[in-house]
């Protein structure tokens, strides 16, 4: 069953950047401009997951969390609030008030998924995995490291799928005492905004996790790296062989 999501801001821009963060995976993006559309379809849809602006006319999020939080049949739905700058001072009202997490504007699309990952399961979409194939084939343990080795197309679609698997692999890694992970872009023909979203979201988590990351790529898509600014700094090993060695 699809996950429901319900994103509630003014801005449809912001709302644009929600509902395409969420395009690769399982989820119904349910949509509201202010705090009394968005309580009144919390109310309708029972969400799985609330991603609520603070600063709305009408209602304010904060307005509509207080009421959310007063609702018995609400009030457990986890909350991700979104402030502006200017609006971190409201951070500590939230955080007591029982949100889950929040994010600054701007943001990225990446950057809201992470969050996300850390309060619900996503699962991609069915269309997404038909296209991707069985990526966990993509996984396979060296001795002490977990080895990830990418497809030669690189999409939003595998990135989510790779993202999502990698998520429970580092569960699976945690268990089993593994906690290094190379990233085999040997394969790899060329370098696109997707696989640099996945290079960047798989870091975060292996950050996340305690995993240590190593790279592998050809010189190619070594210098296809170099020209964005995620992955300008990343050292790059030649072969998994090179790459096992520097964990020593």
């Amino acid at each position: 069953m699809s996950l429901k999501v319900l994103s509630v801001d003014d801005s449809k821009t912001i709302r644009m950047i929600v509902k395409k963060a969420f395009k690769p995976y399982d989820c119904e993006i349910i949509e509201a401009e202010n705090g009394v559309e968005g309580l009144a379809a919390a109310n309708k849809e029972r969400p799985d997951l609330i991603v609520l602006d603070i600063t709305m006319p009408v209602m304010s999020g904060v307005e509509m969390l207080e009421k959310l939080k007063a609702e018995p049949a609400l009030r457990d739905i986890p909350v991700i609030m979104l402030t502006a700058e200017s609006g971190k001072d409201n951070v500590l009202q939230i955080v007591k008030m029982g949100v889950k997490d929040y994010i600054v504007k701007p943001f990225k699309g990446e950057q809201l998924i992470n969050r996300v990952e850390k309060i619900v399961t996503l699962e991609p979409r069915k269309d997404e995995a038909a296209k991707g194939g069985d990526l966990a084939g993509f996984f396979s343990l060296d001795g002490d490291v977990q080895i990830l080795s990418c497809p030669k197309n690189v999409d939003d679609g595998i990135a989510a799928r790779i993202g999502s698997e990698l998520t429970a692999k580092s569960t699976e890694m945690s268990k089993s005492g593994v906690n290094k992970l190379i990233l085999d872009l040997s394969k790899v023909s060329k370098v696109n905004v997707s696989l640099i979203k996945l290079i960047f979201s798989l870091t975060e988590k292996c950050q996340d996790a305690r995993i240590y990351m190593r790279v592998v790529a050809s010189n190619n898509i070594e210098a296809g790296l170099k020209n964005f600014a995620e992955t300008s700094a990343l050292t790059i090993y030649k072969t998994v062989q090179e790459a096992k060695g520097s964990f020593k």
